[in-house]
């Protein structure tokens, strides 16, 4: 742990602080210490008490208390609010849901209305559900309507050209009802990995397909222009296409629409028809929602659970939350009059594991899912006792007489809980993610120059020094591994407390995410995770499963399957490897044709200037990379050529140019240097950057580009730092430098 005035992180907290949080000026130099962050954030929020009656100084007090919350790692808010509180920008929230109705003037207002989201540093949720069908009669033109998935490609290139302030990248949900009828082209939207990247895509499954599915029967497709069936289709057919896509790679997920609303706090307002990007946060049109999430691994004194400091804890981070609905600035007018209308707030946790390890109870039990509504219950409780006590002082929220609390118990917000991501936040916090096990006991991270430290849990060191069985080589071993259940020489009980997501069979993922789901104002965002062997049959157990304990939502995700889909092309892995081993045929580098167009591009290194040509041939496939030093000579000018000809061979063979950053990117040398407002790390990293802009640039162009982040993400591999990216909170996330796919 380092300790910087008076607060304490690690290192790896440290580097995603200062790569993603703290401020910094035109230059990319930080201009601001964790302190001052802490310090920034904690006065803006409590700011908001002086709308309420307090003085200067009681305000000065709470800010006091905000800050120790937040710097004891007690409780930390979503990723916007540190970012941005107390800053220009002042966009606090991490989630909206913007309306899409069927006509073109919505639709081009929601695509509109995401980019201003994005561009704020939100992710935005939609339901295409209102959109007629593919095929459908448009009345104006009397003309063929091209259906919702056309329309999901606009909105998903919208979100390509938007940098989310950039800190954030742009994220979305994207929501088709199974009744409607380009339900079966939705679920195959994402087949091609080219398409859509910017989306995360759920079927909204209601009651009367569950009881189809059940009983073996067909149901309707309806269309939402006419209300008149179009077509009928078996359950079980379509059932099957859903769960064999998620087994391919992970999407489509499911959101069980009619139980997320059968729980809507305010039916009166609307139906509930989608959610944010990871589905944790169901919303009605224009809503957002701010999250937060209390360090559970903080709420353990000795081997018990601390019941005084989690209820101060919760009480603390319900005034907390309620104050960034004051103080936000929001993007949108109607969302700023939506959201203090029903004031939702979702407060959640993290550090799940991190307490389970330290009461001595597998995550995989039955003694860890009571636990787990215990803490849950306990916190659901505390926080309707903390908004109704916020109601009592400040009143109810406006549209309250609207709301299922109306006449029963008087609150400030409409929603209380939620389980969300913590991807960076807990990284911060130094805990495990959300309600998810731990993602490995000890693992390699690489840092500068490429030095690879052996990262290992601190509970499980501790643990390993004092029963006597720690040693370098063994951790290094397990780092390999990933899990420590196949070593001998560690004691069963710490096998059993240590467990890892792919020691926990999916059906124990599910019983962990039901469990918290029963004191959940909304959802639970988590991640289900599969082993590369599992089948399509036990992913239609867990989903049946869900359905059954009360789930809201699923998310699944089966160890390699999105790495296969990129790498091979329909058959498996081992089946390549064996081909290619007996017919291996020698690829030949395409000829260079007389003409060819390029351009050349400055990069500033710590070694000089490198001038960077990059030209394609005349069928628009990039062709070769040349590399000039500012300065003549050296072992820079030598390397950058040596680079240049080497990707020129490869660009030439067809390899494809994501794959070849992907090698590039990241690589650090002694001299990082920054250059408009990023930084880079090295001649080979320029090289990366300079070949991802020629890309970018071109894709603007011609408009049918795919964004290399994704397609990087996709393959397992973080696309800034190059570290494993794991699949955890219905996200994804790098342990090893804080990036997340979903912001």
């Amino acid at each position: 742990m380092k300790v910087m005035n008076g607060l304490s992180f690690t290192p790896n907290a440290l580097k995603v602080l200062e790569k993603r949080y703290l401020k910094k000026n035109e230059e990319g130099k930080i201009v601001e210490t964790p302190h001052e962050l802490f310090k920034r954030v904690a006065k803006n929020i409590a700011s908001a008490d002086l709308h309420y009656g307090k003085s200067e100084a009681e305000v000065e007090e709470l800010s006091g208390y905000f800050y120790e919350v937040m710097t004891s790692l007690d409780f930390l808010p979503n990723s916007p609010t540190l970012m941005n509180a107390g800053r220009r920008l002042g966009q606090l929230s991490a989630c909206f849901v913007i309306p899409v109705d069927d006509s073109m003037e919505s639709i081009f207002d929601a695509v509109k209305n995401a980019a201003i989201i994005h561009k704020s540093g939100g992710g935005t949720g939609f339901s295409f559900s209102r959109l007629r069908p593919n095929g459908d009669v448009v009345g104006s033109t009397k003309g063929i309507s091209s259906g919702p998935i056309s329309f999901m490609t606009v909105f998903d290139t919208a979100t390509e050209a938007v940098k989310q302030g950039g800190t954030r990248r742009g994220a979305n949900m994207g929501l088709l009802r199974i009744d409607h009828p380009d339900i079966l082209n939705f679920i195959t939207c994402k087949d091609e990995n080219t398409k859509l990247n910017n989306f995360n895509i759920s079927v909204g499954i209601t009651e009367e397909f569950m009881n189809a599915l059940e009983e073996d029967r067909q149901y309707d497709l309806i269309n939402p222009r006419t209300q008149k069936i179009t077509q009928r289709l078996k359950a079980r057919e379509v059932f099957d296409l859903i769960v064999n896509h998620a087994w391919k790679n992970g999407e489509p997920g499911i959101v069980f629409l009619d139980r997320i609303n059968a729980s809507n706090p305010t039916p009166k307002l609307g139906e509930i028809e989608s959610t944010n990007p990871c589905g944790e946060q169901p919303l009605l049109p224009y809503e957002s929602c701010n999250l937060g999430s209390i360090n559970l691994a903080k709420m353990v004194k000795g081997s018990e659970v601390d019941w005084d400091r989690l209820k101060d804890t919760v009480w603390k981070s319900v005034h907390f939350l309620d104050n960034v609905i004051d103080v936000n600035k929001y993007p949108l007018k109607k969302i700023d009059e939506m959201t203090k209308a029903n004031r939702k707030i979702g407060l959640g946790v993290m550090g799940w594991a991190d307490m389970l390890i330290q009461m001595q109870i597998p995550y995989n039990s039955d003694k860890a899912v009571e636990l787990a509504e215990e803490v849950m219950g306990f916190i659901q409780a505390e926080g309707k006792k903390a908004t109704s006590a916020l109601a009592e002082e400040r009143g109810v929220f406006p549209n309250y007489e609207d709301s299922i609390y109306n006449g029963r118990l008087k609150v400030r917000n409409a929603t209380v809980t939620t389980i969300a991501p913590t991807g960076t936040l807990s990284i911060i916090a130094g805990c495990s993610s959300g309600i998810e096990p731990l993602f490995a006991v000890s693992y390699v991270r690489t840092v500068m120059e490429g030095t690879k430290l052996i990262e290992v849990n601190p509970h499980f060191e501790k643990v390993a020094k004092e029963r006597g069985f720690w040693n370098r080589e063994l951790m290094e071993k397990i780092a390999e591994k990933g899990t420590i259940k196949d070593f001998k020489e560690i004691p069963d009980d710490v096998k059993a407390a240590f467990v890892t997501a792919h020691d926990i069979t999916p059906e124990e993922h599910i019983r962990m995410q039901a469990a918290f789901q029963k004191y959940i104002d909304n959802a639970v965002s988590k991640t289900v995770n599969f082993p590369h062997d599992a089948t399509s049959k036990d992913v239609e157990e867990v989903y049946l499963l869900a359905y059954k304990l009360g789930c809201k939502g699923v998310t699944v995700y089966r160890d390699g399957s999105r790495e296969e889909q990129v790498l091979s092309t329909g058959k498996s892995k081992t089946e390549d490897r064996a081909q290619n081993t007996e017919h291996r045929q020698k690829i030949v580098p395409r000829k260079r044709p007389e003409m060819i167009r390029g351009s050349t591009r400055l990069m500033k290194t710590g070694c000089g200037h490198l001038y960077i040509t990059v030209n394609e041939d005349d069928k628009g496939q990039l062709f070769e990379l040349f590399t000039s030093m500012g300065k003549a000579g050296g072992c820079a000018a030598s390397q950058s050529e040596a680079i240049g000809r080497l990707v020129s061979l490869a660009f030439r063979s067809n390899i494809e140019p994501e794959e070849i950053v992907n090698q590039l990117k990241g690589i650090s040398c002694h001299q990082p240097s920054w250059a408009d407002g990023g930084r880079i790390l090295s001649c080979s990293d320029a090289i990366a950057k300079a070949i991802e802009k020629y890309n970018t640039d071109c894709k603007k162009g011609n408009g049918n580009g795919h964004n290399d982040v994704s397609d990087i993400m996709l393959i397992g591999a973080c696309p800034e730092c190059g570290g494993a990216v794991e699949h955890e909170g219905g996200c994804a996330v790098c342990h090893n430098c804080g990036f997340t796919k979903c912001g």
